[in-house]
């Protein structure tokens, strides 16, 4: 992440890299139509669905390999005594999850690959080294976590920077948890943040939290929240302007959300010396989502675990730094 920084009060605005392609001069009749428009959209079995639940099998098999008392037929386990480091959205990125072989060959599911060479145009993509997410619903030992309404692109951003991405692996309706949008909110941003916030403490952060405040204007704009419902093999995109969250499971729900978060941008974007930084990476944390631009975490953990891993195969090198 870049360090936050207090910034001029006329701030450099960085434009779209890529205007052309959510202002293209034909209409797109598929799932852009709906991503540009709304600010989000679900592509159907981008992962055929016995795949799918191999890999939330396999995330399984990584969360148990721990040596604790955790056991997915026990809601009783379901502590964070049992469980390697969470974060507090249910995001595992430590121990070098991202790189696990079920983690990439998700990842480069034709499916999920093809959606976004569409999306941008061109095969010649970067992927995010992102995170695992497996939300265990009901927990007794923790609070639901409130709604946290955000994008993750910075004021200093002008148009579509990035289109994030969540491989679905469990269903994910009404009451299970997942991911809440504001539809159409990604069209307002410039205005609200020219308007209503204080440019002085605008930083490159590709995060911005909004306030109860802030989102009452967005509310008389007619924008309220959807909670985006999906099959498992869907792939979920968003523009990172669309106010979001991921929420978590209601009560009612005893479903445990599993989820592969994956962000793919056009490889030209990247400079050299980023694409380097990604070849020699050996971290085992994660990035944030905008492959082409965020620096590598070297967030670490500890406690062992049994787990004997899985080499990826090499063609993730295409993927993960165009070598």
């Amino acid at each position: 992440m870049a360090p936050s920084a207090l910034l001029p009060d006329e701030p450099a605005i960085l434009t779209a890299p890529l205007p052309e392609i959510a202002a293209p001069k034909t209409k797109y009749v598929d799932w852009r139509a709906d991503l540009f428009e709304n600010g989000f959209t679900v592509v159907k079995n981008a992962i055929p669905k016995d795949r799918a639940i191999g890999y939330q099998e396999k995330a399984y098999g990584w969360l148990k390999s721990f040596d604790t008392e955790l056991d997915f037929n026990k809601p009783e386990t379901w502590i964070k005594e049992n469980l390697p480091y969470q974060s507090n959205i249910n995001t595992f990125s430590t121990y070098g999850v991202c790189h696990e072989k079920f983690m990439w060959d998700a990842k480069m599911e034709p499916g999920v690959v093809d959606a976004f060479a569409h999306l941008w145009g061109t095969d010649e993509l970067l992927v995010s080294f992102d995170a695992l997410n497996i939300t265990l619903p009901n927990r007794k030992d923790k609070e639901r976590k409130p709604a946290w309404e955000h994008i993750d692109q910075s004021p200093l951003r002008r148009g579509m920077h990035c289109v994030q991405g969540i491989i679905n692996l469990s269903p994910s309706g009404p009451n299970d948890g997942g991911l809440v949008v504001y539809p159409g909110s990604h069209k307002f941003n410039d205005e609200f943040f020219d308007n209503h916030t204080d440019k002085s403490t605008w930083t490159p952060r590709d995060i911005y939290m909004f306030e109860r405040g802030q989102l009452e204007w967005f509310a008389a704009k007619g924008l309220k929240p959807l909670k985006v419902c999906a099959d498992v093999g869907d792939l979920i995109l968003w523009d990172s302007r669309t106010i979001h969250y991921g929420s978590e499971p209601e009560e009612a729900s005893n479903q445990i959300r599993t989820v592969i978060y994956a962000t793919y941008t056009s490889a030209r974007l990247a400079a050299k010396r980023r694409l380097n930084e990604r070849g020699r990476s050996s971290s085992p944390g994660a990035e944030q989502h905008i492959g082409h631009m965020t620096t590598l975490s070297s967030e670490t953990a500890k406690r062992s675990w049994t787990m004997e891993r899985e080499i990826p195969e090499t063609e993730i090198s295409h993927l993960s730094c165009l070598r």
